[in-house]
């Protein structure tokens, strides 16, 4: 192998660890994270240095596939195409997650009552002091969460409000949500999901009260920390009213 071929040889290599490299950095920073090795920022530089080695493995790949062909040398392309399309997917996958950023509101605290959102109690003793606080403000959060999540509202069922509870309890725990606190004579289950990447933690009420109908069920769902949490909380209370219409 000539000098030359040699030194294209070694940059092919380099893409391709790399991006080794990169995949390897996203799930170990967020599986570090929930396992209690790390904080989350030090997981999130992880997704950092993960969407910066990608960066850089696509364009130096990109710069190798234009240098090759020019050259019009034999060399195995093999690193350079697995590596670019490792780096390719990592960019696309943290690209996705952008973009789902960009399209929902920075907001964490979702109620399908907006005007008395259900109210927490063996949660608040929980979260810690470095959680994100728990008041609902209405004025703020009302209009972004209406016009982002108009199907977040409350639900009525015909059945008696004991009947209600039951299904929620059990529509919690069906969902993989950890019961905190069943309060049958106030009509209030407490949970808290905590995500697989990562391991944050949401705490969730929800409140069963009589109506005409029958009963009427609320929702809240709320991120411990965090500024936007990308629909989660939202998309939870959706499928818990799904789950409950059933």
């Amino acid at each position: 192998m000539s000098e030359a071929m040699a030194r294209k040889a070694w940059w092919s290599q380099a893409v391709l660890i790399g991006a080794v490299v990169a995949v390897v950095m996203l799930p170990l920073g967020a599986l570090g994270s929930r396992m209690g090795l790390w904080g989350f920022s030090t997981g999130f530089l992880f997704l950092g240095g993960a969407a910066l080695l990608a960066v850089i493995g696509v364009v130096v790949a990109l710069i190798g596939f234009f240098v090759l062909r020019k050259s019009g040398r034999g060399a195995d392309r093999r690193p350079l195409v697995i590596g670019f399309v490792l780096c390719a997917a990592i960019v696309g996958l943290l690209g996705i997650q952008f973009n789902t950023a960009r399209s929902v509101p920075g907001i964490h605290n979702i109620s399908t009552d907006t005007a008395d959102p259900p109210t927490f109690d063996v949660v608040v003793g929980l979260r810690g002091s470095n959680s994100n606080p728990l008041d609902y403000d209405a004025q703020t959060l009302a209009p972004l969460q209406q016009k982002a999540y108009p199907n977040v509202a409350p639900l009525d069922l015909p059945v008696a409000p004991d009947v209600a509870f039951d299904a929620a309890l059990e529509v919690l725990s069906k969902l993989g949500l950890e019961i905190v606190n069943a309060d049958r004579d106030s009509g209030r289950i407490e949970a808290v999901a905590t995500t697989f990447w990562f391991g944050f933690k949401d705490d969730v009420v929800v409140r069963v009260r009589p109506s005409d109908a029958g009963s009427r069920v609320d929702v809240r769902s709320v991120s411990r920390v965090g500024v936007s949490d990308l629909g989660a909380n939202a998309a939870r209370i959706s499928a818990i009213l799904s789950a409950l219409r059933g």
